[in-house]
């Protein structure tokens, strides 16, 4: 079983929504869109490199553009155990969240 850290998740969770277009920039206005947790940029390149170390995702080159200098884009996907993983701590969450009487669910 792989459980993910919060932010693990939600960094996957980034990827796993932008489909064929997680790439750095947009994998930042994901985050913000989804967490009220602040990551700045060094934050971000660090935490993707580990999760690429523990295989959960790939990386791609894209083409050099004018517009970058030159430089090509680095897009992101999750491998296929990224996505269990990804999947597996989902379960975990919401099995532990029915553990819970219903009538403290929605307590504030």
């Amino acid at each position: 079983m792989s459980i993910l850290t919060l932010n693990e998740g939600i960094l996957l969770l980034a990827i796993h929504l932008l489909k064929d277009d997680a790439y750095g920039v947009t994998i930042m206005e994901k985050l913000q869109a989804i967490s009220p947790k602040q990551i700045v940029f060094g934050t971000l390149y660090n935490s993707l490199a580990k999760l690429k170390e523990k295989g959960y995702v790939r990386t791609e080159m894209g083409e050099p553009t004018p517009q970058r200098g030159g430089k090509c884009k680095v897009y992101y996907s999750l491998t296929p155990e990224g996505l269990a993983a990804l999947q597996e701590t989902r379960e975990l969450h919401l099995a532990l969240w029915s553990l819970m009487p219903e009538s403290e669910r929605d307590r504030s």
